[in-house]
């Protein structure tokens, strides 16, 4: 099973869409705004991944916090902010297989899924 997890209107994820759509792989798509974001996910997501990876520092949303907000920020802040702020999370996340993976590469997904 792979779901893809992330914002619609986001350019990388209908770039990552496109790429699975284009290379008949089965995939369900998870928006956070629209499907809502679980704690738990995060969580998990979290664990696999760890949250610097997680965390979208070149976005709008990150970029616009407070310089003291930024300079201070650890797991535990960097995970309430990516629950209250979903495009906070860098994009896609991809699971395949119990496997967790963040962000688009086509190479990447070339070696993951065929």
């Amino acid at each position: 099973m792979t779901t893809l997890y992330g914002i619609k209107n986001c350019d990388t994820i209908k770039k990552a869409k496109t790429w699975l759509t284009n290379n008949n792989i089965e995939f369900t798509f998870h928006d956070y705004r629209q499907d809502g974001l679980d704690a738990n996910w995060l969580a998990t997501t979290e664990q696999h991944l760890g949250w610097e990876s997680l965390l979208n520092k070149r976005g709008t949303t990150y970029r616009q916090l407070p310089e003291e907000q930024k300079q201070t920020i650890d797991r535990t802040s960097a995970l309430a902010l990516m629950l209250e702020q979903p495009a906070m999370i860098k994009r896609p996340v991809l699971i395949h297989n119990g496997q967790y993976f963040v962000g688009f590469k086509a190479e990447q997904y070339q070696e993951i899924l065929l």
